[in-house]
């Protein structure tokens, strides 16, 4: 007798959730890289924004992203229903600051990794990070909550520096590789090439490629720079069975 197919064998989707809690150390960059990335491999994704004021994700890929209050279990709720009516869809979730704690009480009271294990979805969770303190700290708590229950992207994003000794010191980024971690690093991007794109709303692809009055305004040398770190950065997420 033919036995049916697996939940897993129908689902395979991947939800992202990308994380650090900690202000200003890249995580909607994070997700707007990973937001292109998708874009460029043509894999069906649906984004979720957090920041209510400045979401990134709205702001610059809003044809595919859509508002998530974080203190909301219904509209949270939507995140791991998006990644159940899609077989193969990712979910990208860019958490803003201050959204870690809701998010752990809405996944404890509701199963949401039970739920994943059982409909063969896998939950990543992208910890950005910068060289400081404060950041591994937040990855050891983070370790202690979920174990080795998540799947761990450790983002060691150059935007403040690149000395991460104090990481390499703490055990906290050794601990995370015995659950299955995988580390990547992100080279800090020109600071006036950011601002242009920024000021311009414009999507990387956009900032890449379009060179008229209604793009970013970049000049030759920045735009190979651009492309540079793009490169650079894709070839990172490259790593992650994304």
């Amino acid at each position: 007798m033919t036995q049916p197919p697996m939940l897993e064998t129908l689902t395979q989707s991947k939800i992202h959730l990308i994380g650090g809690e900690k202000g200003g150390v890249g995580k909607s960059m994070v997700a707007r890289l990973l937001a292109q990335y998708f874009i460029d491999h043509e894999m069906p994704f649906v984004g979720f924004d957090t920041d209510r004021s400045h979401g990134a994700l709205l702001r610059y890929y809003a044809g595919y992203a859509s508002p998530v209050l974080a203190d909301s279990y219904e509209a949270l709720d939507a995140i791991v229903e998006s990644a159940a009516e899609q077989p193969g869809r990712r979910v990208l979730v860019d958490l803003a600051a201050q959204t870690h704690a809701p998010l752990v009480q809405w996944m404890a009271d509701s199963g949401v990794l039970d739920l994943a294990d059982v409909n063969g979805m896998t939950v990543y969770y992208w910890h950005v990070m910068d060289p400081g303190r404060d950041s591994v700290d937040l990855l050891a708590r983070l370790l202690d909550q979920f174990g080795a229950r998540l799947r761990y992207v450790l983002v060691r994003n150059q935007l403040r520096g690149d000395d991460f000794s104090q990481l390499d010191k703490s055990g906290e980024q050794a601990r995370a590789l015995a659950f299955g971690a995988q580390v990547i690093s992100f080279k800090h991007l020109h600071d006036p090439v950011v601002n242009k794109i920024d000021a311009a709303n414009a999507s990387f692809w956009s900032a890449k490629n379009n060179t008229g009055k209604d793009g970013p305004g970049l000049g030759m040398m920045e735009r190979q720079r651009l492309k540079m770190w793009l490169a650079h950065a894709m070839a990172e997420i490259d790593k992650v069975a994304v």
